[in-house]
């Protein structure tokens, strides 16, 4: 699936560190399948940055949801539930982070509902009113990528290999750290794993035009192999 992130820069490295705390789903970095919001987005932060804002888009891997060993969030529509956690993330009293989701993703309590949602912080509407003039507001899309391992399942479309070699070298760091923290292994075990793999062999064989793949696919199929391997041992 296609995500755009929203800035005053082109985003080439993420550093989570550098992220705002006390987001809606706490401190991450946020993208949207929903290119003109994030377009605004880019607009606001460039006007307070005084710079054109600019959009970065990535690949997110929805993989991410289901075969990889990830604690997710999820939220379909706004909620009693989303409400709660919003609320419990944006507490500036909370200077630890509040929840160890890697991955959150929901609805975003915009400019507009960040209004209506201090009005209701201040007791002066109630939580079923601010839930129920939510029902007629437009759609939003966030997601919150709250983990240094989650982010391995954003690739930046800005960033194109065309050198075979090159690609391969990409790839394969990427596996390894994967392999590092998705099972545990220490660097040493892990490239060992990998170099030794058939998939390391077709990656090799530029004639396969295995590198063309995305290393998150790749990774997939050479979990399936090491699956295969542990079930007939």
């Amino acid at each position: 699936m296609k995500v755009y992130h929203g800035s005053y820069k082109a985003i080439s490295i993420i550093d989570l560190s550098k992220c705002e705390k006390h987001k809606d789903f706490g401190q991450g970095f946020y993208v949207t399948r929903y290119r003109n919001q994030a377009e605004d987005w880019a607009e606001k932060i460039g006007l307070k940055n005084d710079t054109q804002g600019i959009v970065t888009e990535f690949e997110f891997f929805e993989s991410a949801f289901s075969s990889w060993n990830y604690k997710v969030l999820r939220f379909e529509d706004y909620s009693d539930k989303w409400l709660d956690f919003v609320v419990l993330n944006r507490n500036p009293n909370n200077e630890n982070p509040v929840h160890d989701y890697d991955i959150v993703e929901g609805p975003v309590a915009d400019d507009k509902i960040q209004r209506r949602l201090n009005k209701y912080l201040n007791g002066k509407i109630s939580k079923e009113i601010f839930l129920n003039e939510l029902r007629y507001h437009e759609p939003t899309h966030q997601i919150c990528f709250s983990t240094q391992r989650a982010l391995l399942m954003l690739e930046n479309k800005s960033k194109e290999s065309i050198d075979h070699l090159f690609n391969i070298e990409d790839i394969g760091e990427a596996i390894i750290e994967a392999l590092m923290l998705d099972k545990k292994f220490d660097e040493e075990t892990a490239s060992k794993i990998f170099y030794s793999s058939g998939i390391f062999a077709q990656l090799a064989d530029e004639s396969t035009g295995f590198y063309k793949k995305k290393w998150q696919e790749i990774y997939e199929l050479l979990k399936q192999g090491l699956n295969l391997i542990n079930a007939n041992d």
